[in-house]
């Protein structure tokens, strides 16, 4: 392959070229596709007509924004030397061309999951970090998730980007998978819901969002080619549920496209995923663009379904740069396609406001108020934060306790955050730069940010407090025995590309369980990517779960254990015992028969995920799916139902009978009485209820028909069995407060969650 000398002119031909460097006075033409009385699919059909061929592919085609020195190793791209656009923002994941003539704007892109990232570099955006995507899952708070991501595309307009590679949705099917803490956890209902309000929450800053990654991309290990094996209806009823969910309510502009293959193909070239059941059925008008690398062909790729290829040169070769034009020439892919790939960018374009609302061109970060993004973030970590053990009420910690010892974690120095591709540098530094904790080489090492839990413990309690690394076990539990409480700082690191297993970092457990043995008021502040097994559990006085708390976690984490704000957050996610409870206790990582790729069977559990998993093999995890403690206490009544109009709602009434001010999530769970799900329930809805000691509130969640149907691949309806049904009110998936029945007629759905057929009618 050439060296790129030129982008515009080796990958693009020399008549995009020629467009591009038309003068900037072209754009002050009144333009017939800028009038807003007219629809988004109006004006990118106006827009669509004038354009050259060139200019289509102009939008289909995305640069990596930075450099990438690593690629001159690269064997299948020998003399490579990779320039970005000059156009592209610094150290940014992407870069589009605009049309100049046509008034069409540059797309900037940005990775943003967790805030405002930026590639790796000497000069990094300094931004807000939210805590991990799992964790704002974890605070089942609706508002709380749209207000993140509302923060997150203000700082990404204010930064001069307007599309954000934002929206994982991606269940936990594999509790090692390293990008986990970037999702929202194992239920479809709660994950995309979730990432739906985050989504939305962005596109309200008049830029693009995607959701990712589309589908199946359940593990790191091998996942540029490992085959994800998922029946259709399991995947309608879990992950493509999620999906279908998110979209509904946040309406990304842009699809992401996974690395994996799914059922044999590519997903970034699978006419399932792409055309049939997001475009066809689901109706989706956006566009596709693949992940930085997931792209493997040109024409079928383009006859997929894919739309824009992203994050060159990641792949091999500019698949839809000029051999997309030829394709096209050819007869490979029909013009009606190729016309179809430019709209569906211009619609999204066009429908989120990046036409009529452009970037500044010169953005400037003086404009962000990240005073008050500090204040989302912080309150982001508190309510996701989980109080999963409290023995003799240890917690909150007072002025009674007069000396603390905290060990481990570098507590001291602030609080971690989880690598890969969301990296999110802070404004406050990193005090553990250069101390190459975790992997020396990408998705490593961790960034820490600068809020230490240990000075703001200080700020909080008269107590003596003292900071131990751990790393000399020996003194360490000489301390231990002499102070009042310990406080010790698990971590476990994980990141993108690689898969972990479910110990803490660097002998955490050994380090807990030293701790503890010395001394009986011992309490771990565990901050993870996901799940981790706690052999040292029943040992230990209090355990909370902060996940990745962001970087005003330090503070977030000493405001819940002094009381300050009491924990609200339930578990996103089952905790197991032992992976020897899990589907899969080996991560599938090898080719099985005559395959040629890695096998990852996921029709062993089919729809019973997580929960679901547990429920139907009887067994008895670490923690559920759905728990979470309290500094009060909350209690259930009034349990009923009700079916108008065929649609179930439940209502029921929460009162806080403790003497705290504190949050709670009441969670519905239902389930047929004659069985013939995968499972023998699933989460219906919650709400987050905030009351003061002795307040009361009567709740009312609605039900949707795709929770209580299966799904028919056949036909492609879902389908509610008319019969009997248990309602479960309940602080977990496994601590039900109450429970009634109720009895729902027959319905069927078309695949566009459309009502076919009622027996209630």
């Amino acid at each position: 392959m050439k060296r790129l000398q030129s982008l515009k002119a080796v990958l693009m031909g020399s008549a995009l070229a020629m467009s591009l460097a038309l003068p900037a006075a072209a754009q002050d033409k009144e333009f017939p596709w800028m009038d807003t009385s007219l629809s988004a699919a109006e004006r990118a059909d106006l827009v669509l007509a004038e354009m050259t061929a060139q200019e289509k592919m102009t939008l289909l085609f995305g640069h990596f924004g930075s450099p990438a020195p690593w690629l001159n190793a690269r064997a299948d791209v020998p003399g490579m030397n990779w320039t970005p656009p000059e156009e592209a923002r610094n150290q940014s994941a992407g870069f589009v061309y605009g049309i100049e003539r046509l008034g069409i704007p540059n797309q900037w892109l940005a990775d943003a999951g967790l805030g405002v990232a930026s590639q790796r570099g000497p000069n990094p955006f300094l931004r807000t970090a939210l805590p991990s995507g799992v964790a704002t899952a974890a605070s089942w708070d609706r508002e709380l998730s749209y207000k993140g991501g509302q923060m997150i595309g203000n700082e990404a307009r204010l930064s001069g980007f307007n599309v954000l590679l934002a929206g994982a949705v991606n269940t936990n099917r594999e509790p090692r998978a390293g990008r986990n803490f970037e999702y929202a956890g194992e239920d479809p209902l709660l994950a995309g819901v979730m990432v739906g309000e985050a989504i939305k929450g962005i596109q309200s800053n008049d830029i693009i969002s995607t959701v990712k990654h589309f589908a199946h991309n359940f593990q790191e290990t091998k996942r540029n080619s490992v085959n994800a094996k998922m029946a259709d209806k399991a995947g309608r009823e879990t992950e493509l549920l999620a999906f279908e969910l998110a979209i509904e309510i946040g309406d990304p502009g842009s699809v992401m496209c996974a690395y994996n293959r799914v059922n044999g193909d590519y997903s970034c070239e699978s006419p399932y995923l792409l055309t049939e059941v997001l475009k066809e059925d689901w109706g989706y008008k956006g566009y596709v663009m693949s992940d930085w690398g997931a792209t493997h062909s040109t024409v079928p790729a383009a006859n997929a379904g894919l739309d824009q290829q992203s994050g060159f040169p990641f792949d091999r070769a500019p698949y839809f740069g000029q051999a997309l034009v030829e394709a096209v020439e050819n007869d490979h892919v029909s013009q009606a396609r190729f016309d179809d790939m430019a709209h569906r960018v211009l619609w999204a374009m066009f429908d989120n406001g990046v036409f009529d609302n452009e970037i500044a061109a010169e953005p400037d970060e003086a404009d962000i108020d990240f005073d008050a993004h500090a204040d989302i973030t912080r309150q982001a970590a508190e309510e996701g934060m989980v109080l999963l053990k409290n023995e003799n009420g240890i917690l909150p910690l007072t002025d009674e306790v007069k000396s603390i010892l905290v060990v481990g974690g570098m507590a001291d120095k602030g609080v971690i955050s989880g690598g890969g591709a969301s990296q999110v540098y802070s404004r406050s530094g990193d005090p553990a730069n250069g101390m190459n904790y975790g992997m020396n080489s990408f998705p490593g090492p961790a960034v820490f940010y600068a809020s230490s839990p240990v000075e703001q413990l200080k700020e909080r309690l008269g107590a003596e407090i003292t900071y131990m690394d751990g790393k000399d076990l020996k003194a360490a539990a000489k301390a231990a025995k002499e102070a009042d409480v310990v406080l010790v700082f698990g971590t476990q690191w994980t990141g993108e590309s690689v898969d972990f297993d479910l110990a803490l970092d660097y002998d955490g457990d050994k380090l807990v369980q030293r701790m503890a043995k010395a001394n009986k008021n011992t309490v771990v502040v565990l901050q993870t990517g996901a799940q981790v097994m706690m052999p040292w559990k029943d040992d230990v006085a209090g355990i909370v779960e902060a996940w990745y708390p962001g970087s005003e976690g330090g503070e977030a984490i000493a405001r819940v254990l002094t009381g300050e704000v009491n924990p609200s957050g339930h578990l996103p996610m089952t905790f197991p015992k032992t992976l020897k409870q899990l589907p899969r206790p080996v991560i599938d990582s090898e080719p099985v028969g005559d395959a040629k790729w890695a096998q990852a069977d996921y029709d062993i559990e089919g729809s019973a995920v997580g929960y679901r998993w547990f429920d139907k093999k009887g067994l008895e995890p670490l923690y559920p799916f759905g728990y979470g403690l309290s500094y009060t206490s909350f209690d259930y009544s009034n349990l009923t139902t009700d079916t108008a109009d065929g649609v179930l709602s439940v209502s029921f009434t929460v009162t806080n009978t403790g003497e705290k001010p504190g949050a709670d999530v009441p969670q519905i769970y239902v389930g047929p009485k004659a069985g013939g799900w995968d499972a023998p329930k699933r989460l219906a809805g919650w709400d987050k209820v905030t009351l003061a000691p002795g307040a009361t509130q009567d709740v009312t969640v609605t039900v949707d028909d795709r929770i209580l149907s299966t799904f028919d691949s056949g036909d492609k309806t879902w389908n509610r069995a008319a019969g009997d049904y248990t309602v479960y009110l309940s602080h977990s998936a496994m601590d039900v407060d109450e429970e009634t029945s109720v009895t729902l007629d027959a319905k069927t759905l078309n695949v566009a969650n459309q009502v076919v057929t009622s027996s209630a009618e």
